[in-house]
């Protein structure tokens, strides 16, 4: 799950209402001659998608009745765009769908149920918790392609120089090194980021989140939630501590500190493997030190699952989403999964695809000996969309302009517009 990237690609979102169409076929769900699929790719434009077009002209070469037209749509836009468009009974017909989006499109009845189809045909092969993400109400909205979480990324070097030869293993151990950090060798230790998704597992480590989905309670003000936010509220303030960076360009800053070896460690998420690489700190990628997420005092490390599924809008016509479940059994294979993690260096979701050359590259070995600690999303179609009050909120608390009671408080009244049926 890709957090806090800005568009930079403008023109890309103005050509989305030429291309957000469900296919080129007359109303009786024929194809009149080969069928034209519209997808929309959520990925990194420039270190994901040219893995994914040549996948592409892969997939049409071994399906000839079949093209694809591809649409790469920022990530922290495709969201909106695709609820408009598919509200108005144009969307593309394949949707690259952040793990949170797939239940609350399903609710609203623009994806295709996938149960029984060819798409799924191999289903047992996939991570179990990763199919069980891509459900809502007993049936299975998308076909997980790549999985991640957070951990604690961190310079091998700079921490050696510091005398220290493990990673930290609760957020006390992590204050303490980045002083020594400091100390040692005149780098910060550690640059927390303001944004919501990577503060969530703050809230895991008190055992709690920001709702309780089962009892249907808005938890974001619990004593354990506020315990959460106090321990990364104090993150940003200390020796070693980088303070709050509250802009618009927070994400970019931190990502090219951690890379340059500016700051010895982040928390952040195995998309940046290529980048982490690109940076001087890390032409050595043996340098780069992966471990989970610290624990907060239940004892446990509490990242958040994310990832992608490919799902099929339900307004196609026949004739398109039967191409598009080709296309979405071709794309999530494990052989183009093992291509993708092999380009990109991101996670598969089946276990096949987990080859010894995948399980090569350090960064996707390293964070998959964390996947085991992610704690997975409660069943909410809305989970995903209640970081945004959080997004607006704990900027300012970071930032010192408002206080964590203040702004924990307008979190929770925004929160409750979200899911009106909870309780406080």
């Amino acid at each position: 799950m890709r957090r806090g990237i800005a568009a930079t690609a403008l023109v890309a979102s103005l050509a989305l209402t030429a291309t957000a169409c469900g296919g080129d076929s007359d109303d009786s769900g024929k194809a009149d001659g080969p069928v034209t699929l519209t997808w929309w790719d959520t990925s990194n434009a420039t270190n994901e998608a040219p893995t994914y077009k040549a996948l592409v002209k892969e997939f049409e070469k071994a399906n000839p009745d079949i093209k694809v037209k591809y649409v790469n749509v920022p990530f922290d836009q495709a969201q909106n765009k695709f609820d408009t468009a598919a509200g108005s009974k144009g969307a593309p017909d394949i949707l690259r769908s952040e793990v949170g989006w797939t239940p609350a499109f399903a609710k609203k009845g623009f994806f295709l149920p996938l149960d029984g189809t060819e798409a799924l045909a191999e289903q047992d092969k996939f991570q179990a918790s990763l199919i069980e993400q891509a459900k809502y109400e007993g049936k299975t909205y998308g076909v997980p392609l790549v999985t991640d979480t957070l951990a604690l990324v961190y310079n091998k070097e700079l921490f050696a120089k510091a005398g220290i030869d493990a990673a930290p293993t609760t957020w006390a151990d992590l204050k303490t090194d980045a002083g020594t950090v400091k100390e040692k060798t005149g780098v910060d230790g550690y640059w927390g980021s303001t944004q919501a998704y990577y503060a969530q597992s703050f809230l895991h480590g008190e055992g709690t989140d920001t709702v309780d989905a089962d009892a249907k309670k808005i938890t974001v003000k619990s004593p354990e939630a506020v315990k959460g936010y106090k321990t990364w509220q104090g993150l940003f303030s200390g020796k070693g501590l980088h303070k709050a960076d509250t802009t618009a360009d927070a994400y970019a800053h931190i990502q090219d500190a951690f890379v340059n070896g500016k700051v010895a460690s982040i928390i952040q998420g195995p998309w940046e493997i290529t980048n982490f690489y690109k940076g001087s700190a890390f032409k050595d990628k043996g340098n780069l030190g992966i471990a989970a997420v610290p624990a907060g005092s239940s004892g446990k490390a509490g990242a958040p699952t994310g990832g992608h599924n490919l799902s099929v809008y339900a307004g196609s016509d026949k004739a398109h989403q039967e191409a598009s479940l080709t296309f979405l059994k071709f794309m999530t294979s494990a052989k183009s999964q093992e291509t993708i993690a092999l380009k990109n260096s991101t996670l598969p979701t089946r276990e096949d695809a987990y080859t010894t050359e995948v399980k090569s590259d350090p960064g996707i070995a390293g964070y998959q000996g964390v996947l085991a600690a992610a704690q997975p999303r409660p069943a909410l179609p809305e989970y995903s969309s209640l970081w945004g009050p959080l997004d607006t909120e704990l900027p300012k608390i970071a930032g010192g302009k408002e206080s964590l009671d203040k702004g924990l408080s307008n979190a929770e009244t925004a929160i409750a517009k979200l899911v009106p049926d909870f309780s406080k």
